[in-house]
């Protein structure tokens, strides 16, 4: 009975005297290492079982006070066909009724657990280096919302470390109420299927508090009995995605502008001089008709509508020719807080700025910049002049400079706190003849010929504004290298930092010129 038990176990069982010799063999023994039954009796245990066991076996014989009933341990026999299989063997001692010492072998093969491990085991690493290296931030929690997972990728979207987060709930990281949404989400049929979370765009909140724009992709991870165990999330930083998309549109934006402009200016430049001979001689024969009349004559009013009208005219021919200009503007060095001071001279006694008070913040230590000095004046006019427009009731008009060094640039701003422009007209405010003003009272020219001269410049003109609020126009030109190299090293008075007896151009930050009579 006892040996039809032996020959049924998985386990092949050897027992080996005190010489060490097997004395007994079972068919599994015989299977796992190869030899047939009577092959293995005629076997010496030590060097069957290989080195390791080798020394454990002789230990037993020699030291059994030192071990245990038994003795198990993994390691590799050899077998008849000089291959090799991953085994545990237990070794356990005993004495007989006749008082000899006998030592049992208990011998199980591992190959295929072993192999299964070792596939596991690869595999495991596999995923660990692919979601350790990946790009993406990948983020696991289980369904309590503690973090298992959090990759390089996540701590280089978020800033924080795998330390800082373990303390940390998956809820942390969205707005308000965003994971229950998700969670919600992936719990419906509708999003991808059950469990699954097609790519959406959503915010994540890094350690600083900021909202990412982000992509996630989402699943949940089920257990046997398909309860849900964890969720993982791919998180897709969106910011570069973003930026390129906002500077091809201003590429096609700018490129659209160039192209319109140049169709445009051929077109005003043959306009203009059709119309500008004709309107000279409307304007000297009604000014020569209004000098023969008498002082009470009512056909002066309307002689002098027509003189009006026809200035109006000349001077929106002027500005077709200017935006219609193609030579390449003469370039020098241009003193900018003087271009820019020049120019409200000559505006300050207009009706338009009674109720305009204008705040100079001009850099003393502006170097020149490299451009063309009347153009460059004429752009700044025009802003001027567009923000005091844009002031009914009175208000504010800033303007600024400054000088990047890293950049090696200057920067002038316009900040008016007039009405602001709406946000469907932001994109249109340098087209030509666009306008949003009364009918007779703009010609839609100014802006794009100043995008235009800013353009011919190579230097870049951008604008911000909020309906209500104001608008803010920035400009920034190339500053011209030699005063801007001696400025540095500070061998030259910067051409900005004008003597204070100069009243004209000395008004810095801070000091508020009202220009009203």
């Amino acid at each position: 009975m006892y040996e039809s038990l032996i020959e049924l176990t998985n386990d092949g069982i050897l027992v080996i005297d005190d010489s060490y010799q097997v004395e007994f063999a079972n068919n599994m023994a015989a299977i796992i290492t190869g030899l047939e039954i009577g092959e293995l009796k005629k076997s010496n245990a030590l060097s069957l079982l290989g080195p390791y066991f080798h020394l454990l076996v002789k230990e037993l014989f020699t030291h059994p006070e030192r071990y245990g009933e038994k003795s198990c341990s993994e390691g590799k026999l050899r077998t008849a066909r000089g291959g090799t299989k991953e085994v545990e063997v237990c070794i356990a001692k005993a004495i007989t009724s006749e008082g000899e010492r006998k030592v049992y072998a208990y011998i199980r093969d591992i190959s295929e657990r072993k192999s299964i491990e070792n596939e596991l085991r690869e595999a495991n690493e596999f995923f660990a280096n692919l979601i350790a290296s990946s790009v993406d931030g990948i983020i696991a929690a289980d369904m309590k919302g503690n973090i298992i997972i959090f990759n390089k990728g996540a701590e280089s979207l978020t800033d924080y470390t795998v330390e800082e987060v373990k303390d940390k709930n998956i809820t942390d990281f969205y707005p308000e109420g965003v994971a229950k949404e998700i969670m919600k989400k992936l719990r419906s049929p509708d999003f991808g299927g059950v469990g699954k979370l097609i790519p959406s765009h959503l915010s994540l909140i890094n350690k600083a508090g900021e909202e990412i724009p982000c992509q996630l992709s989402a699943a949940l991870i089920y257990g046997s009995s398909g309860n849900e165990m964890a969720s993982v999330g791919i998180f897709t930083d969106l910011r570069p995605r973003l930026l390129m998309e906002r500077k091809l549109m201003e590429t096609h934006l700018r490129l659209a502008n160039s192209e319109k402009l140049a169709s445009l200016g051929k077109l005003a430049a043959g306009i203009a001089h059709e119309i500008n001979n004709p309107l000279g001689g409307i304007l000297i024969f009604a000014s020569l008709l209004i000098e023969d009349l008498p002082e009470d004559d009512p056909r002066r009013i309307d002689l002098t509508r027509i003189v009006q009208e026809a200035g109006r005219c000349k001077e929106i021919v002027k500005s077709l020719l200017e935006f219609a200009r193609q030579s390449e503007p003469k370039m020098d060095p241009v003193d900018i807080n003087r271009a820019i001071t020049d120019g409200l001279f000559f505006l300050e006694n207009q009706a338009l700025f009674h109720n305009i008070q204008i705040v100079k913040n001009l850099d003393p230590a502006l170097p020149f910049a490299w451009g063309n000095g009347s153009q460059l004046k004429q752009v700044f006019m025009n802003i001027t002049v567009n923000a005091a427009e844009a002031m009914h009731n009175g208000g504010t008009l800033t303007i600024s400079t400054s000088f990047s060094a890293e950049r090696k640039s200057i920067t002038i701003e316009f900040a008016d706190t007039g009405e602001g422009i709406p946000e469907e007209n932001l994109s249109r405010i340098f087209d030509p003849f666009f306008t949003t003003k009364d009918v007779g009272k703009g010609t839609g020219l100014g802006l794009s010929t100043a995008y235009g001269i800013i353009e011919e410049h190579g230097s870049k003109i951008g604008v911000k504004s909020k309906l209500g609020e104001g608008t803010r126009f920035t400009i920034e030109l190339d500053a011209y290298p030699e005063t801007q190299t001696k400025v540095d090293n500070g061998s030259m008075k910067p051409p900005g930092a004008i003597e204070k007896k100069d009243v004209a151009v000395g008004k810095t930050s801070d000091t508020a010129v009202s220009l009203s009579p």
